[in-house]
């Protein structure tokens, strides 16, 4: 008997993907991938020369997956500073159309898979619903703040350059089962050889953010059933853990660390692995979180007015304030609506 559910299909109680190779390498599908990639990008001269010859250019990507002739290209590598010097690897044109366009297909069957207080990289999620998750979490576990709530903070070591290839793609083998599929997405995976062999992913892909999901989902399901931890949140390889009992969350570290070693070939930083109180403080996502308030992490304070240097622009300053309104952060605030006003009557 089969059940299909959504893009998904059931057998027993495993569920695979009903998505065929045929659907992801569609004209259609390639097309409307375009459309998606295209936003925001219209301006770039290198997106212009591929829009040129479109038709010529899909029709030619098409043929080349449907026979099997397919090969990734070189990627562009540059370096950006965001919380940290970060390592960006920029897949040609022709290849990021095509991770639109897997994305397309394999991202709404992914995501039902995926634990809900997991945050990063999914549609009606972000680092904003993690922090009021991270609240109202704590006014459970601490019965409206009248007990202490304990918390274990964790980070995985250089997570994206240490996912292992062959754990990665055996993850995705347990849910999918059209062998074309999966023999694509080997080549994407395999494509990335930067650093140690067989190790790696780009953080320029798109179909990174979900492969990084996919990998992790593996570590939120035994958090969640084999530990049996009820107030648990991860953004990307950052994770909480939140209890009334301080010796059970160090009981769990030991597990934690030998779960992510054996099963996935992962670390945790050893210098960002903090057990400690709201009351006394917790940095998570760039907010300290105290119980009755949060305060902008001095470092996040620090990058943004380095960037509003070099940067000053209405949407830029709209984002910052967007940031700011979900903390206590009035005379940030007020600074950045400040400098928003003068730039808007400069323009005017």
């Amino acid at each position: 008997m089969q059940i299909r559910w959504g893009g998904g299909r059931i057998r027993g109680m495993k569920i695979k993907l009903s998505h065929k190779f045929e659907d992801i390498i569609s004209l259609e599908n390639l097309l409307e991938a375009w459309k998606e990639f295209l936003v925001g990008k219209r301006s770039r001269k290198d997106v212009q020369v591929f829009e040129a010859s479109l038709m010529n250019n899909i029709f030619s990507l098409h043929y080349d997956l449907l026979y099997h002739r397919y090969q990734p290209g070189a990627y562009e590598a540059f370096k950006i500073s965001d919380s940290k010097p970060r390592h960006i690897h920029k897949a040609s044109i022709r290849d990021r159309l095509l991770h639109h366009a897997i994305y397309r297909n394999l991202y709404p069957f992914f995501d039902r898979t995926f634990i809900s207080d997991s945050y990063s990289c999914r549609i009606n999620k972000g680092t904003h619903k993690a922090i009021n998750q991270f609240r109202k979490y704590f006014f459970k576990v601490s019965h409206n703040n009248t007990r202490n709530c304990w918390v274990l903070k964790g980070d995985i070591r250089k997570f994206f350059a240490s996912i292992d290839h062959e754990v990665l793609l055996s993850i995705l083998k347990e849910y999918i089962s059209d062998q074309d599929i999966l023999c694509l997405l080997e080549k994407i995976v395999k494509s990335f050889k930067i650093g140690i062999e067989n190790k790696g992913l780009p953080l320029g892909n798109l179909t990174s953010q979900l492969f990084a999901n996919v990998y992790l989902n593996k570590f939120d399901q035994f958090i969640k059933h084999k530990l049996k931890v009820k107030y648990y949140i991860r953004y990307a390889d950052d994770f909480v853990l939140m209890s009334e009992d301080k010796e059970l969350l160090k009981s769990q570290i030991n597990l934690i660390k030998e779960f992510l070693f054996n099963d996935l070939k992962l670390e945790l930083h050893p210098n960002k692995l903090f057990l400690s109180t709201v009351s006394s403080g917790v940095d998570f996502l760039g907010w300290v979180h105290f119980p009755s308030h949060r305060v902008l992490r001095g470092a996040t304070r620090r990058r943004m007015f380095r960037r509003l240097k070099g940067n000053s622009k209405i949407e830029s300053l709209n984002s910052y304030l967007g940031l700011l309104s979900h903390g206590n952060a009035k005379k940030l605030q007020r600074v950045v609506d400040r400098q928003k006003n003068e730039l808007t009557q400069s323009v005017s």
